[in-house]
């Protein structure tokens, strides 16, 4: 019997080696090489209807029929939004999340409505179908159309597949499932990748659209080999707290859509329910007034939402005062404060910072700056800003304020909740007055200061 080739592949990158070692030369990380053993080239199989699966040819971009991909709604409005507009025959979508976040629970509630009009099947290896059953009991959910299958072999899986057809397949979860021909554990680098890869292609050649479950590290980033994001076309993570009823689903990598887009839902006894208006709750401010907390609008996608920042600026008892950021970036509130000393002429380098970004949203857009120093400078000072003012804009380095993009659609939302004054930068000031808004332009930093 011929000896199985192994090769030496790294969790982070996709690198490949042929002798094991201690770091990977090309992403320079430590005992990430896994060993993957090869199977033999005779026993892939071909798939016709995706990229590399058939013999290509030629094709003007114009001829192309996009007519035979038409998107189907995955019945939540929210889901749709961060799928680009909804599922995508032929698709393969990669859910990740926390234990505990709602990721079963939200796939549960699609392919139970889903199921009433279009066949599904739902494959659970983790949970047994009484388990599947019960929570569908819980929830409420129309349990007559759903068809469950409890598997781990990936060659069974897609044997019931082609028997069945389905326009919708739920794989939960991917580092469970194994296929025979390679001899390491579920879970490992080689399975992931060869079990994702196998499905894949079912997909593609079926016109099925593959929702994977994944799991993801102490870390946050999703488990298993860097390739899994590769081979995938869409991934999306679930995040939220366990003290918190809200679930935020954000999109990774959209390959039929805009990435970065932001669904909000709130988890209930019935499961996750759709907020339509995120702002609202982002925005359930206590009815004192306080130092330190300011309304800013940051940009989500394809739309606004407004967020309240707060700051607390404290004296240090320590030689090295402490610098905490929740839902913002600590490098660039360390920036923002050297800023604030040299352009705004306030000095709180030996005072202790905390910020947060109020309802567990995280901020990883620029536009933040103006209204963090703002907040900042209202917490040291402690005089509470007017609960009817919003902030936004970028601050540079030698004190500026930048624009932002899309600045008259955040400045109509903040009009729609009722805030009647905005600080924003000069070049965000529109033409056409906002009803009800009065808008005050800064092209710097001490005028910004100066309109408080």
């Amino acid at each position: 019997m011929a000896k199985a080739k192994t090769a030496y592949v790294c969790s982070d990158c996709g690198a490949d080696f042929s002798k094991w070692q201690g770091q990977c030369s090309e992403c320079q990380a430590w005992n990430t090489l896994s060993e993957v053993r090869l199977g033999p080239a005779s026993t892939r199989q071909t798939f016709k209807g995706y990229a590399g699966g058939q013999q290509s040819k030629v094709t003007r971009l114009n001829e192309i029929d996009l007519a035979a991909l038409p998107r189907f709604s995955s019945g939540m409005d929210e889901f749709d939004r961060v799928l680009g507009g909804g599922l995508v025959p032929g698709s393969v979508v990669l859910l990740g999340g926390h234990p505990g976040a709602g990721k079963s629970t939200l796939l549960l509630q699609t392919l139970c409505r889903l199921a009433e009009s279009h066949p599904c099947l739902y494959v659970t290896g983790e949970e047994s179908l009484q388990q599947v059953a019960m929570r569908a009991q819980r929830l409420q959910l129309p349990m007559d159309q759903l068809n469950l299958l409890s598997a781990t072999d990936v060659e069974t899986i897609i044997g019931e597949s082609q028997r069945m057809q389905p326009r919708m397949l739920v794989v939960d979860s991917i580092q469970v499932m194994h296929l025979a021909e390679i001899s390491s554990a579920p879970g490992s680098v080689s399975q992931v990748r060869e079990s994702a890869a196998a499905l894949t292609r079912y997909a593609k050649e079926s016109g099925a659209v593959l929702l994977l479950v994944g799991h993801v590290t102490k870390e946050g980033s999703l488990a298993g080999p860097k390739v899994l994001e590769h081979i995938i076309d869409c991934s999306i993570m679930i995040e939220g707290t366990h003290d918190s009823r809200f679930r935020t689903l954000r999109g990774h990598k959209n390959r039929f859509g805009a990435v970065n887009e932001l669904g909000v839902f709130a988890m209930t006894e019935t499961g996750l329910k759709e907020v339509s208006n995120p702002s609202a709750i982002f925005l359930q401010r206590s009815d004192e007034v306080s130092s330190g907390s300011v309304v800013m609008v940051v940009w989500e996608g394809t739309r606004p939402l407004l967020v309240e920042i707060q700051a607390l600026v404290d004296s240090s008892g320590f030689g090295n005062p402490r610098r905490v950021a929740v839902g913002l970036e600590q490098n660039r509130l360390s920036m923002l404060l050297a800023v604030l000393h040299r352009h705004g002429g306030v000095m709180i380098g030996d005072q202790d910072v905390f910020v947060n970004a109020v309802g567990g949203v995280k901020i990883i857009e620029t536009s933040a700056d103006l209204a963090l120093i703002l907040a900042l400078v209202s917490s040291f000072r402690d005089k509470a800003l007017s609960r009817d003012l919003v902030v936004f804009g970028e601050v540079g380095l030698a004190g500026e304020i930048r624009p932002v993009p899309s600045g008259q659609e955040r400045l109509r939302e903040a009009a729609k909740h009722g805030f009647k004054r905005a600080i924003v930068p000069l070049g965000n000031v529109p033409k056409a007055e906002v009803k009800g808004l009065e808008i005050v332009g800064v092209r710097t930093l001490s005028e910004a200061l100066d309109a408080l």
